[in-house]
């Protein structure tokens, strides 16, 4: 058994490369090999998102505060809130993130591949971010 204590992980600020505006991640788990599961806890500042991405085994979020949106390619933008749960399918091409007004946090989870876990993408653009939206 191993427990890792609240607090005992430093937070780290999201890659410009692969987030638009302020996102904080807090690691929470990653099992070791050979179990390929890993998971975050993301925060999103009002405004921020990810970029356009793929998980190569797909990728569980739960939203536990806030409000945000989730959006895969060639769909509409959902509003998601806490207690929701979105599933992306392996390969699916998605973002997620906050809405221009609220902040949002979710436990990101995934798994690994070929000890990959997600292919980042080009940004969403603004006028991709403000579609849809309300």
């Amino acid at each position: 058994m191993e427990i890792k204590r609240a607090g005992s992980q430093p937070s780290g600020k999201g890659r410009s490369e692969w987030f638009t505006g302020t996102v904080w991640i807090d690691p929470l788990f990653q099992a070791p090999d050979p179990a390929l599961v890993q998971g975050a806890s993301v925060t999103f500042e009002p405004g921020a998102r990810t970029a356009w991405h793929t998980h190569p085994l797909g990728q569980t979020l739960i939203v536990i505060a806030g409000c945000g949106w989730a959006q895969r390619w060639g769909g509409s933008i959902e509003e998601i809130r806490p207690g929701d749960v979105v599933w992306f399918a392996p390969g699916e091409k998605h973002w997620h993130g906050a809405t221009r007004a609220t902040s949002m946090t979710h436990i990101a989870i995934q798994e690994k591949l070929d000890g990959k876990v997600v292919d980042w993408m080009e940004k969403v653009s603004d006028e991709q971010y403000r579609k849809d939206s309300k």
